[in-house]
């Protein structure tokens, strides 16, 4: 059946099947931040091993989102998305299982290659699932809620399970979550595909891992090997030349991996890098603050998770009124309003020392909250509404890299000043992604950048280019 065809309750489930996808993702994430305090000390991990049980994931992701959505278009979105969960829930048994930090990275890689057919191909579904702009708006507002539902939950259900039972409980959660939307997704997603089919492109996806690959690598490991031996500068190198050939290379397929044109598109280009610099700044965040609780303040994984509810209750709550500003007023006013709410709480804790008394410490966790709250939901929807319809997969791909690509860098870049026992430059790193998120979404949601994405959607796809037109404006005429 027709996607357009679908009955509204039919298309309320696939989107309640698709948010759940994200839901054991997003979770996964938060509760595993809760209990590495307590994976410390049982793996005898450092800081950097401490990263990696973090990054090893999301190197991975990153690097095949966009292969997993280009795949979803070419062979059916429903049969990845199936694959996906089934990966993504046999990892999560296998991290539970690890009998070190090393055979953990490695599970938690398994979950990566499940992941990352699971998120983008889920946004390809459900924009080709609610195909008015309004009614697609709510439903990613909805989708974004999602983030905020596992930012609430994750880290007191995280620190109910490691006081309770042991930090391999935290991945059992996603067992029976995952079983279910296996068999959910069986009886009621229908499957889609691309009209026109694309084809694989293995030195992209060579050149996307080697970038973020060796980029992560180089700034993890800088602070004990030097920022200048040669292993780590050759890291960058490998880095730098990974650019350079994705870049030139990709501009001569007429079918690439990543769709540079895209980035003709000012919201989408604002948008990708919107998502990199939020969840950056999430990323590092929830990191230091689940070190400064646990490790610093003495408290025990659930008053931890308790401390930072603030925050989550504020993500859960402005993720879906996000939802609906961005579909009635357009993305230029959650922006605006989310970039200033994340470089407010930055600079509590980095010029004002918020930890120095709870006061300070629960308003920079609400602002931040409601900042992230306010960005997600704009992200998605202006790097997936002024695309044609048949390029959703890769679109929603490139925008979930994005995210990954944030939150690898995010923990890399943090981390890194961490173990260089600068622990406040990472708050300025966060106020500083704040104000990028400011500036960019006041930059890339005018009229100019409207018309960029209507011109981009006509050179994709000529034929249809007055899709461009459900594109949302800053003040919601279309």
């Amino acid at each position: 059946m027709p996607e357009s065809e679908l009955s509204r309750r039919r298309r309320l489930l696939v989107l309640a099947i698709c948010c759940t996808s994200l839901l054991i993702v997003s979770l996964d994430n938060t509760i595993l931040n809760v209990a590495l305090p307590s994976m410390r000390k049982e793996l005898h991990a450092s800081i950097p091993g401490l990263q990696w049980t973090i990054d090893a994931y999301t190197v991975v992701l990153a690097s095949l989102l966009m292969l997993g959505g280009s795949t979803a278009d070419r062979v059916g979105r429903r049969r990845i998305f199936q694959t996906g969960l089934v990966l993504f829930t046999a990892g999560s048994a296998l991290c539970s299982l690890a009998p070190g930090l090393g055979w953990l990275v490695a599970f938690r890689m398994v979950q990566a290659v499940g992941g990352s057919m699971l998120n983008p191909v889920a946004m390809s579904i459900i924009t080709n699932t609610f195909t008015d702009p309004r009614e697609r708006a709510r439903a990613i507002g909805l989708w974004g809620g999602v983030v905020g539902i596992s930012m609430a939950a994750g880290p007191i259900v995280g620190g109910a399970l490691v006081e309770s039972v042991g930090w391999r409980s935290i991945f059992w959660i996603n067992l029976p979550v995952g079983l279910l939307a296996l068999v959910m997704t069986a009886r009621y997603v229908p499957e889609s595909r691309a009209p026109k089919a694309r084809r694989p492109d293995p030195v992209g996806q060579l050149l996307v891992i080697a970038l973020l690959g060796s980029l992560t690598y180089g700034i993890i490991e800088g602070s004990a090997a030097g920022w200048t031996s040669a292993p780590i500068l050759g890291c960058f190198a490998v880095a730098l030349a990974a650019l350079t050939g994705l870049l030139t290379y990709e501009r001569r397929r007429e079918e690439p991996l990543v769709e540079l044109g895209f980035f003709r598109s000012a919201p989408f280009a604002g948008a990708t890098a919107i998502a990199v610099c939020a969840f950056a700044s999430l990323a590092g965040f929830l990191f230091l603050n689940t070190l400064y609780l646990q490790d610093q303040r003495g408290l025990s994984a659930l008053r931890a998770g308790l401390f930072m509810l603030p925050m989550a209750a504020m993500c859960l709550v402005c993720a879906p009124i996000s939802g609906r500003l961005v579909g009635a007023r357009g993305p230029r006013l959650p922006l605006l309003l989310g970039g200033a709410g994340m470089t407010a709480s930055g600079l509590l804790f980095a010029a004002l020392d918020a930890r120095s008394s709870d006061a300070l410490l629960f308003t920079a966790y609400v602002l931040f909250g409601i900042g992230f709250g306010l960005v997600n939901a704009p992200i998605t929807n202006t790097a997936v509404s002024g695309m044609p319809r048949s390029r959703a997969g890769v679109a929603a791909a490139i925008a979930s890299t994005s995210r990954q690509v944030g939150s690898a860098l995010g923990v890399a870049v943090i981390g890194a000043t961490v173990a260089a026992g600068l622990p406040s430059a990472g708050w300025w790193i966060i106020a500083g992604c704040g104000t990028a998120t400011l500036a960019l979404g006041s930059i890339t949601t005018g009229r100019w950048a409207i018309r960029t994405a209507e011109r981009t959607a006509a050179r994709l796809e000529p034929a249809r280019a007055p899709r461009a037109a459900s594109l949302p404006t800053s003040s919601g005429r279309r």
